[in-house]
């Protein structure tokens, strides 16, 4: 079958031009017919995870990993650049110890598997354990913090509730009421991350760039073509997340949410002293799930993430671009009124693979074909540990958590077209309306 949509920079991905090493190669193209034995497609943190478990797992045999763009351009490399131990998707889901306390577990495990790989190879990406506040500005949205409390408390997780003059000294803002914090999430720049990450890769593992597949066929032998060359192999995994179900094997399981984030010039050394003296860098999310991300980075430049949009067609425009650049400037102005003046040096798009039940797609969808998406905006963790219980489930071994993972991992229907599209921007419409100045 022919693929008819290709992943896309949408605007200027800060953390990628930010990456010191930018302008280096790291795979190369698809310019010949290669025949391999597993062959993954997409080299986000899922994709990265499999092929690097696979490696480990079958140290004899070849693996092809396979990115439509540069590495450290796609989705997992648009974030805000949180990994989130803490179970995230709390909203309007009852508190569930036991799933609560393995979501947790998992999250802790793929964490300390990046945190070790980071070190061991000195990963340039300001890799920082450093925590994360979820904050509120409308009291209608404190009710948001009061059920993430709801989470943490049966499970013993760690965390303090912060308000008025105690959250301002650590924010640099006054903008909020109160803040739930907690202590472990770790924030860096993704796509630094990935780019390190997909350095890492054994040896077996040959990683193609600027690839995009063009068409699949699928049987006992798969065949991918790109544009030059194509690969043939025995076992094929696609983690794709919003681009799954282009390759026509799953069918309205996901909904494609476009949100923009913009990254402000560095702050200079008076304006550093002047508001964020004695401030360390941090990273919010919103009480409410539509509002506002911010961050302040180590290299003293401020991140605003908001706008959702429904985008079936996977890309947004230059007006979307703007139109989210306008948004941006003013829930920045109106965080940090005395920076006004900071002009935004990056804007950028990306997608959410949202589904309605919060759970991905993972497991075999044909006969030694493989799949993950839907990483419901918890990716980078999630990402991490689907990718080494999906080596463990080609390699047929069997676990408490691989048990777990499928169980807990069945997306639910979603209407086809058009339904979908009118469901998904009502939606969009009703919780960033009532998200108000939490936007």
């Amino acid at each position: 079958m022919k693929i008819k949509r290709f992943p896309r920079l949408d605007g200027d991905l800060a953390w990628f031009e930010l990456c010191k090493d930018k302008n280096e190669d790291i795979g190369k193209k698809l310019k010949s017919d290669i025949n391999v034995d597993i062959c993954v497609v997409g080299a986000g943190i899922a994709g990265f995870s499999t092929a690097n478990f696979l490696a480990k797992q079958y140290p004899n045999s070849k693996i092809a990993l396979v990115e439509a763009l540069k590495i450290g351009q796609g989705t997992s490399s648009r974030n805000a650049g949180f990994t989130i131990d803490l179970p995230h998707n709390v909203d309007g889901f009852e508190p569930n110890l036991e799933h609560d306390l393995k979501i947790y577990e998992l999250n802790c495990f793929a964490i300390d598997i990046l945190d070790k790989i980071v070190k061991e190879n000195n990963i340039q990406c300001d890799w920082q354990k450093i925590g994360k506040y979820m904050c509120a500005h409308e009291s209608s949205n404190l009710q948001g913090l009061d059920n993430f409390e709801k989470h943490l408390k049966p499970c013993g997780f760690e965390f303090q509730r912060i308000k008025g003059k105690d959250l301002e000294a650590r924010l640099g803002t006054s903008y909020y009421k109160e803040a739930v914090f907690t202590p472990n999430n770790i924030l860096m720049n993704p796509s630094a991350l990935m780019r390190g990450l997909i350095k890492s890769l054994p040896k077996n593992v040959e990683v193609f760039e600027q690839s995009p597949i063009i068409e699949v066929k699928y049987g006992k032998q798969k065949v991918l073509k790109s544009y030059a060359g194509s690969v043939t192999c025995e076992i094929l995994v696609l983690a794709l997340d919003t681009y799954l179900e282009e390759f026509g094997l799953v069918k309205n399981r996901q909904a494609p949410i476009f949100t923009y984030g913009s990254l402000t010039q560095r702050l200079s050394d008076e304006e550093y002293e002047r508001y964020f003296k004695d401030i360390k860098p941090y990273g919010l999310t919103s009480a409410h799930p539509a509002g506002t991300t911010v961050r302040f980075t180590p290299d003293r430049r401020i991140f605003v993430r908001n706008v959702l949009d429904f985008m079936p067609n996977l890309t947004c425009s230059e007006h979307d671009l703007r139109r989210a650049f306008e948004q941006h400037r003013l829930s920045f102005e109106a965080r940090f009124p005395n920076l006004k003046h900071k002009n935004f040096e990056f804007t950028w798009g990306g997608t959410l693979c949202m589904t309605l039940n919060h759970e991905s797609v993972f497991g075999e969808i044909d006969d030694n074909v493989f799949a993950m998406s839907g990483s419901n905006g918890v990716g980078m963790a999630k990402g991490v540990y689907l990718g080494y219980y999906m080596a463990d489930l080609i390699a047929k071994k069997s676990s408490e958590n691989l048990d777990f993972i499928i169980k807990h991992n069945k997306a639910n229907f979603i209407p086809p077209e058009p339904l979908r599209s009118i469901g998904a921007k009502i939606r969009l419409w009703y919780e960033q309306k009532n998200a108000a100045n939490d936007i």
